[in-house]
């Protein structure tokens, strides 16, 4: 039988990545469950400094309101001429309604402005990934992924910034990759790996 995990979260782009990124680490073995299994718990106001308390906050009160073992993740592009903004805000920056294109123009009109537009970018994507249980025990993890801002937005690919993101060693974006290329490099990746060891999978 396998064993149940809330994500916390209704980004559904991001429940099916934390999908095949489980499967592939431990085939069968994690049912992922979304909050939309869980229709009554109120969305977690992510008011740390950090994209680590913002995690662990998630994952702490999601485990307590539901039951079982949650899991959740702050993730957010961080691009150095930007004194690594959007950072922990990348999501507010999509406003209400999550209009990621709304975000990317943000990106692009702040980098105009400084002028470094079409100079290489040196950006990351963090993830921050806590998993608590019902009894109070928690762990945290990390991953990241760095890489540049391309100077357009390229691929339908994936979610959120993917479209303006390459990682290093690259020529096209997370938008424009394979799911099953991005997953195996992306920093949800990296810090799920590590709980992977972290459960000795």
């Amino acid at each position: 039988m396998a064993y149940q995990l809330l994500l916390a979260t209704r980004n559904r782009g991001k429940i099916e990545e934390f999908r095949r990124i489980l499967e592939a680490l431990a085939p069968g073995e994690i049912e992922l469950l979304g909050l939309d299994a869980f229709p009554d718990t109120h969305d977690v106001i992510e008011d740390g400094a950090t994209f680590t308390e913002n995690a662990l906050k998630k994952a702490r009160e999601m485990s307590l309101a539901t039951g079982i073992a949650a899991i959740a993740d702050d993730s957010g592009l961080c691009i150095d001429a930007l004194n690594g903004d959007p950072g922990i805000y990348s999501a507010r920056w999509a406003g209400k309604n999550k209009d990621f294109r709304l975000a990317i123009k943000k990106v692009y009109s702040k980098l105009k402005k400084k002028k470094k537009l079409n100079k290489i970018n040196s950006a990351r994507f963090y993830c921050s990934l806590a998993i608590a249980f019902p009894n109070g025990m928690h762990k945290t993890f990390s991953g990241i992924v760095k890489g540049k801002i391309s100077e357009k937005p390229k691929g339908n690919n994936g979610f959120g910034y993917d479209p303006i993101f390459i990682p290093n060693g690259y020529k096209k974006t997370f938008g424009e990759m394979k799911a099953s290329l991005k997953d195996k490099i992306s920093h949800r990746y990296k810090a799920f790996n590590k709980i992977k060891r972290y459960f000795k999978y």
